[in-house]
């Protein structure tokens, strides 16, 4: 079974992680990193906490202080399909630009830079200043793949989940996993 890293921190747009972590979680393990202001987001704009999360099939949480966790290391990480940070906060981006890693979720999106395992960051602001798009340059310089939350309306969404799905389908599509999320445009 793919593994992959979801991390979700403290920026607005927590539907995204736990719609990825429900569709990743019925074909992959997931492991499940939440930072001390994503699970105040997930509880304020979802009403989840973490512990209902942990219980998911195929899903384990580790804590964002254990920096002893498999996840922070190279060896144990370059078996992952890919890291995911979503929503990412725009102080986790700037970690990630700038090399720092106090915790977990910057730790392994550190490592997953040096291992060059595919790290997709699902940025959550609006608008940019130019401090988060000088970091969105370095981080993707560095191997990032910067993702704003911003859905396509070619295939005519009619509803918030669709649009949340297309948000996540892109996410997929950067990992090259298959999903049937959105309808695809068609020429």
């Amino acid at each position: 079974m793919n593994k992959v890293l979801l991390c979700i921190t403290g920026a607005s747009g927590a539907i995204y992680g736990y719609r990825l972590l429900e569709v990743l979680s019925k074909e992959h393990r997931v492991d499940l990193v939440v930072s001390d202001s994503g699970r105040i987001v997930l509880r304020e704009e979802l009403s989840k906490d973490v512990s209902a999360l942990a219980q998911m099939e195929n899903v384990s949480v580790y804590e964002n202080r254990d920096l002893t966790a498999p996840v922070a290391s190279g060896s144990r990480l370059i078996e992952y399909r890919g890291v995911i940070v979503a929503p990412c906060s725009m102080s986790t981006l700037a970690s990630v630009a700038k090399g720092i890693n106090d915790n977990l979720i910057h730790r392994a999106c550190e490592v997953a830079l040096k291992e060059r395992v595919p790290l997709v960051l699902l940025v959550r602001e609006m608008p940019y200043s130019k401090v988060h798009i000088s970091n969105m340059l370095e981080a993707q310089e560095a191997g990032a793949v910067i993702m704003p939350a911003s859905p396509g309306f070619y295939h005519r969404p009619s509803t918030l989940q669709e649009l949340v799905d297309f948000v996540v389908g892109k996410v997929l599509d950067a990992l090259r996993i298959e999903h049937g999320l959105y309808r695809r445009w068609k020429a």
